[in-house]
């Protein structure tokens, strides 16, 4: 909220998704109103701005992908929100971007606007370094280091590229626990329906000739 948005996008998070996440429902509409949103047409047929609401998505911090290329040196910053499932090393390449910033190595020439970064291909990247030591301050007093504060934009962004995952587990643990109860009553039904069958003994006998033969 307070780094990553003044360039990057979350076009497909909706301000209702952090409720019970990270936020309230009241902190979450107070979020969402301090941003204004064209509506409209009005009564004049004119366009008009209104106050955010939970089903909004996240603004764009650029009117358009042209005025986004043109203030980051031509490079678009990516969206956000499947940003950890589209990365080869998914949560742990995020994390390495956000702190692995150093000076480059002896001959290496990075070019105008960029900075050096190991973990990124081809070492040289448009963002500079976002994230400094106690440039936020956490309401429980936890120290604001890079680390800690890269540790949690990178589970903030896991979250947002499966906000389902946590609920996937607890149903999975539900279903397996209501499959082994109901496993073995449906395998001693079976095997006492079809017992019968199994244990039938069928024996032939030659039919006797026709005596008119």
């Amino acid at each position: 909220k307070e780094v990553c948005k003044a360039c990057h996008t979350l076009k497909f998070i909706c301000f209702r998704h952090l409720v019970g996440v990270c936020l309230t429902e009241d902190e979450a509409k107070a979020d969402a109103a301090e941003l204004e949103y064209p509506e409209g047409p009005n009564e004049d047929g004119e366009m008009f701005m209104r106050p955010g609401k939970l089903t909004d998505t996240m603004p764009e911090p650029y009117g358009n992908t042209q005025l986004a290329r043109n203030a980051n040196n031509g490079a678009l910053p990516p969206d956000l929100s499947y940003i950890v499932k589209a990365r080869h090393g998914e949560e742990n390449y995020i994390f390495h971007i956000l702190t692995g910033y150093c000076d480059p190595p002896a001959g290496r020439t990075i070019g105008e606007g960029q900075y050096y970064h190991p973990y990124f291909p081809g070492g040289a990247i448009s963002m500079a370094q976002a994230l400094y030591d106690e440039q936020v301050e956490f309401p429980d007093g936890t120290p604001a280091t890079v680390s800690q504060m890269a540790k949690d934009v990178t589970e903030f962004l896991t979250w947002c590229s499966d906000p389902s995952h946590d609920e996937r587990q607890r149903w999975g643990a539900k279903i397996i626990l209501v499959m082994l109860s109901v496993i073995p009553i449906v395998y001693y039904r079976k095997l006492k329906t079809w017992s019968y069958l199994k244990s039938m003994k069928y024996a032939y006998k030659n039919r006797p000739p026709p005596k008119d033969i």
